[in-house]
């Protein structure tokens, strides 16, 4: 898989936390990689689920940047699409030096545009442009 294709698999499965219960993200991952079989290598597999578990486990420090500078919106009031690919975003700012800082932001407002309302891809890029 491309980057891009493994950025949004992290993401589909970043979404299904907001929804379940943490208890049950063990459950819901293998539920997510059942319906990809066959279509990711062990390799792809391991990778987005590790990111994801990262990503997960960094959740406080991403809101509590994401609340910062999100003027007249927290985290709690955004839409779930929209905050999803924001932490996903903010953590590649935060925590992985690989990925450039136009190319992380650039990535989250195709997926906002993909998966998003009309206005999702300039709320993303405003949110993160003040990240950045």
């Amino acid at each position: 898989m491309s980057r891009r294709e493994l950025r949004e698999q992290i993401f589909r499965i970043l979404f299904r936390v907001e929804f379940h219960d943490p208890k049950e993200y063990e459950e819901q991952r293998e539920l997510f990689f059942a319906l990809e079989e066959g279509e990711a290598s062990e390799k792809d597999i391991s990778y987005v689920n590790d990111k994801a578990e990262d990503i997960i486990a960094h959740l406080p420090e991403i809101d509590e940047a994401i609340n910062a500078v999100a003027k007249g919106w927290k985290t709690s009031r955004m839409g779930k699409v929209d905050l999803t690919i924001i932490r996903l975003a903010v953590y590649e700012l935060k925590y992985e030096e690989d990925i450039p800082t136009g190319v992380a932001i650039n990535e989250a407002v195709e997926l906002a545009k993909k998966y998003g309302t009309d206005t999702s891809s300039s709320f993303v890029n405003g949110v993160l442009a003040k990240l950045a």
